[in-house]
Parts: structure tokens; sequence; C-alpha cells
């Protein structure tokens, strides 16, 4: 069985920092390209960042560039993202998911997310 477990998230202020982590199990994690997605309230969910397999490329929307950045670690099956500069418009739950991952995707298999809230 598949199993992405989230975690990390939490409250911070503007222009803070964090570091979400995914955890992986139920598959070959070093196989598969990952990625994480986020919705916030009341709205569909939002592609962020992809990584490839062997986490030497990475993608993302041009809204997304320059504040967040995504990794891997595979010997740990785990999915990292750092978010940094964080506006209270990043408030949403941020969920990793199996996948290479564009705009408009609705993720197959994905975790139960992270509550990051940003505000002052």
């Amino acid at each position: 069985e598949v199993q992405l477990v989230e975690s990390g998230g939490g409250l911070v202020p503007p222009g803070g920092s964090l570091r979400l982590s995914c955890a992986a199990s139920g598959f070959t994690f070093s196989s598969y390209p990952m990625s994480w997605v986020r919705q916030a309230h009341g709205k569909g969910l939002e592609w962020v960042s992809s990584i490839n397999s062997v986490g030497t490329i990475t993608s993302r929307p041009d809204s997304m560039k320059g504040r967040f950045t995504i990794s891997r670690d595979n010997a740990k099956s785990t999915l990292y993202l750092q978010l940094n500069s964080l506006k209270t418009e990043d408030t949403a739950v941020y969920y990793c998911a199996k996948g290479l991952g564009y705009t408009g995707w609705v993720p197959a298999t994905r975790g139960q997310g992270t509550q990051v809230t940003v505000s002052s």
C-alpha cells in the first residue's frame, strides 16, 4: 500500500521559512518523480513543484519560482519542500504526490497534507 505522510507545517509570520517533509512507503520511491501540490481554503489544487526520480531535475510553474525548493533523499525515501519568504497567500494545505506535476494536475496518489499558515 502506497503511503505518503507529510510533516513540518505550522504557523509562521510573513517572511518566515518552513521545511516540509514527506515520508514515502509502499513503492520504490527512487523510481518515481515526485511533486508537491497545495490547496488553499475554498480553492482548487495548485501544482507547486516536481523533481525527477534521481533528484537532478526540478520543475515548477512560473508563479512558484524563486522562493520554494524541492529536494529528495532516496536513501530515506523522503521528499522535501523548503519554503522561504513566505507570504499570506501561501497559506494552504500542502500535499506530497507521486508523479510529475503540471498546471491543472490532479494527482491520483497524495498524502493527507500538512497545514501551512502564514500570518502575523
